[in-house]
């Protein structure tokens, strides 16, 4: 089980890589902390290797949809999105199980609250 926490203060993930091996069952567990200063959501997305700033522009356009922030939880419409948790509240932990992808390399991971994935992205490494 990979274990990942928001930063209270700053907008990124405590774990900025992991590695996994190829075809290997995955559980991320994603906290949120809550305290008076983070009032933010956050998700976490597994994404295609390159796709990080496409799929973060999309993010970023998502706040001309009513429902992105709510009903969508953030997660833009891209077939470069792999897994995801749904937004995560302050406070709140959110899981994901998936199985690894067979094929090695670096898969990016990021926020989509609009704005937040410039800082708040990591890579989880594939291997053989």
């Amino acid at each position: 089980e990979i274990k990942l926490t928001a930063d209270k203060v700053t907008f990124a993930y405590d774990l900025k890589e992991f590695s996994v091996k190829a075809g290997q069952k995955v559980k991320i567990s994603f906290t949120n902390p809550a305290d008076s200063v983070n009032l933010q959501p956050h998700n976490m997305l597994i994404i295609k290797p390159g796709k990080k700033e496409a799929v973060g522009a999309l993010a970023n356009l998502g706040l001309s949809d009513p429902n992105f922030l709510t009903t969508k939880n953030c997660i833009p419409d891209s077939e470069d999105i792999l897994h995801h948790t749904n937004l995560v509240k302050p406070g709140e932990t959110g899981t994901m199980e998936f199985t690894a992808p067979t094929e090695a390399g670096d898969y990016p991971y990021i926020c989509t609250y609009p704005g937040h994935w410039i800082l708040m992205n990591g890579v989880m490494h594939v291997t053989p």
